[in-house]
């Protein structure tokens, strides 16, 4: 049976759900998020704090600030069994929450994305940004070349690091489990 992959994200249509702010340090200061989506380990050692920028239902899965995954220690546990090569976990103190929480990084930068079974769209010289010419500047439809995946079973994309990729396997895990605040599409 072919291997499959699917981009999981925030479920941001659930009703009464929280909403987490960007992740900030010790001094208070918010975090560079881009660091969570390079599809490399984290350099950081220190301990972050997250705050409810709205009040609801707690989610196993969220998206603090811009699309950085925060997930209850229960799903982590399952990214360590099942994908214990392609994940770093990093602690972290969502205010008012007694469980534990983490940052979920993918660890794996793979470029897969199929040119031509997704729409993409790429910069170019009248889009004014001359430093972005010839790089992804949008990304529908999207599809992956599952032959240069490997072993891989989470991942982020090279040239389009928002996607976070999970294989058909994790996925059927947190359903099983019940996980709350996921949306998958399969790619």
């Amino acid at each position: 049976m072919p291997r499959r992959f699917f981009e999981l994200s925030d479920e941001v249509e659930l009703p009464r759900r929280w909403h987490l702010a960007m992740p900030r340090n010790a001094q208070g200061l918010k975090v560079d998020d881009g660091q969570f989506r390079h599809g490399s380990p984290v350099l950081l050692k220190e301990r972050f704090k997250i705050s409810v920028e709205i009040a609801g239902t707690p989610l196993d899965f969220t998206e603090a600030g811009i699309m950085i995954p925060v997930v209850h220690v229960r799903v982590a546990s399952l990214f360590t069994e099942l994908a214990p090569d392609d994940v770093q976990l990093i602690p972290v103190d969502v205010e008012g929450q007694p469980d534990q929480y983490l940052i979920l990084v993918a660890t794996r930068l793979i470029r897969c994305i199929d040119e031509k079974a997704s729409r993409i769209r790429l910069w170019t010289h009248e889009d004014g940004v001359p430093h972005k010419v010839g790089q992804y500047a949008s990304v529908r439809d999207l599809r992956i070349d599952k032959n240069k995946v490997g072993g891989a079973r989470v991942f982020r994309l090279e040239g389009w690091r928002s996607s976070l990729i999970v294989s058909g396997e994790i996925k059927d895990a947190l359903e099983r489990m019940g996980a709350t605040g996921t949306r998958f599409e399969e790619v």
